[in-house]
């Protein structure tokens, strides 16, 4: 696996053709050496944080079997409208003054549209305004060109849309929508002019060759921010009952991403929070990049927290209350 890293890091990339069951029963140790290679040697030692925010919740029309706010299921999750902008404009401020690169807005639903979208505007706009440099992300699901349009004139600069699992795998955790309507969706949103957020959850039930399907996935659309979410299953979804990812099992996928997407944003969410030293393991194993404080339906990691945790490590961070805006994502 080390010989694998330095072939990528001097320009080899995998695609389908090549054979990645090699990475199924590699040495867990060993590929997160190499992951960690490839990371200091393509994308150096700077680190993000984003931090999102729900913007509207519960009673969702899809039917993801993982999702404690589709309306399908019975788990214990609480509605609410959309706030005003001003709700955002303060958390956005919070966030900007603990140094968080990204800020995104979050809504449950299959689309934005009508009054809520008016809102999601207006806050956008207004965040923009008051924090120039803080970097904004939106994730309101299937939504026209014309209309992330809109959100990027209002300042937002990325889209998040997650392919959440294999395209084999997929039927098997949602039916209301398909895995075309989430590549479409990223194909929107780069015509809009947006970069794109792309990952998804593991330990869905998943086999190891639907995570190097999807690996090679988004490296194949050349997305560059890749929030990798790992089960935490809820009551009441179908999903209930699903063993946890042992943690040596996730820092192997999470090297796995890093093979395949060599130049990526490799960006831990969801269940971080099991990991005793609070997913430090992680970022010696490929990733770059996390989700800090709340998640919208778990737990998550507090900024302050994970600034010490990153600096450590010898990441560079965004100052707290900077403002200058650094080019990429």
């Amino acid at each position: 696996m080390l010989q694998l890293a330095e072939e990528i890091i001097n320009g080899r990339r995998l695609c389908e053709e090549d054979d990645l069951t090699v990475f199924f029963d590699a040495d867990v140790e060993e590929i997160s050496e190499g992951a960690d290679r490839i990371r200091k040697a393509l994308c150096g030692e700077r680190a993000q944080l984003c931090s999102i925010m729900n913007g509207r919740s519960g009673r969702c029309s899809e039917n993801c079997r993982f999702c404690a706010q589709s309306a399908h299921y019975h788990a214990k999750c609480e509605s609410s409208e959309f706030p005003q902008p001003e709700t955002f404009v303060e958390g956005c401020g919070h966030m900007n003054e603990m140094g968080v690169d990204r800020y995104s807005i979050v809504t449950s639903g299959r689309a934005m549209q009508g009054a809520d979208l008016e809102k999601s505007v207006a806050a956008f706009q207004a965040m923009h305004e008051r924090y120039p440099d803080m970097m904004l992300c939106a994730s309101h699901g299937l939504m026209t060109v014309e209309d992330m349009k809109r959100l990027k004139e209002a300042g937002v600069s990325m889209y998040h849309t997650n392919v959440e699992t294999s395209r084999r795998y997929f039927p098997e955790i949602c039916t209301s929508h398909t895995y075309e309507d989430k590549l479409e969706q990223i194909r929107r949103a780069r015509s809009a002019g947006l970069e794109v957020c792309s990952g998804g959850i593991l330990g869905m039930g998943e086999t190891w060759q639907d995570r190097a399907d999807m690996a090679l996935m988004l490296a194949q659309l050349h997305v560059r921010s890749i929030p990798l979410n790992f089960l935490l299953p809820i009551p009441g979804t179908p999903l209930e009952d699903r063993e946890l990812l042992s943690l040596g099992e996730i820092r192997h996928i999470v090297a796995m991403f890093r093979y395949c997407n060599p130049e990526a944003y490799i960006r831990i969410a969801a269940g971080r929070i099991r990991f005793p030293d609070g997913g430090a393991v992680l970022f010696a194993s490929g990733a770059n990049a996390t989700l800090t404080g709340d998640m919208l339906t778990t737990t998550g990691n507090h900024t302050a927290e994970d600034r010490a945790i990153l600096t450590e490590l010898g990441f560079a961070l965004r100052a707290e209350g900077d403002r200058r805006r650094e080019s990429g994502v």
